[in-house]
């Protein structure tokens, strides 16, 4: 009899353990919950990406496999900017070339957290020289 009640009171608290587990694994959000996926297919200077409503945290922004003319400089930036009521802020540019080197090759920019609101990225903000640029994948998370 007490082999039997000790086991009963074995399972009781593994479950009762992984019950715990559980729930603390479902409240514990990563730091970046949210993403979105796109493409790019010759955009210009000062081209805007969508918008994305961002709850506050950081904000990481991937190209994977990127093409411009081979005369042009193979380098492409990107900024993140806050949409707001009047002049939208800008925060650092990212400068990125790895995704330049090789099909599936990926460069990744981060920024820290600026709060919550809506946001979105701008390529080759500011630039002088026209380039247009392709990226076969783009992934935002935030």
């Amino acid at each position: 009899m007490a082999t039997s009640t000790m086991a009963r009171t074995g399972k009781r608290a593994s479950i009762v353990g992984m019950a715990a587990a559980a729930v603390v694994g479902a409240l514990a959000m990563p730091a970046q919950a949210s993403s979105w996926s796109s493409s790019l297919t010759n955009v210009g200077n000062d081209f805007e990406s969508r918008r994305w409503t961002d709850n506050g945290g950081s904000t990481t922004i991937d190209f994977t496999t990127c093409k411009r003319d081979s005369s042009a400089s193979q380098a492409v930036t990107v900024t993140l900017r806050k949409d707001t009521f009047g002049p939208d802020p800008k925060y650092s540019t990212q400068t990125y070339t790895n995704c330049f080197k090789y099909s599936g090759a990926t460069s990744s920019g981060s920024w820290d957290d600026h709060g919550s609101g809506d946001y979105y990225f701008v390529v080759d903000y500011g630039q002088n020289v026209y380039a247009p640029v392709s990226v076969n994948s783009l992934t935002v998370y935030y």
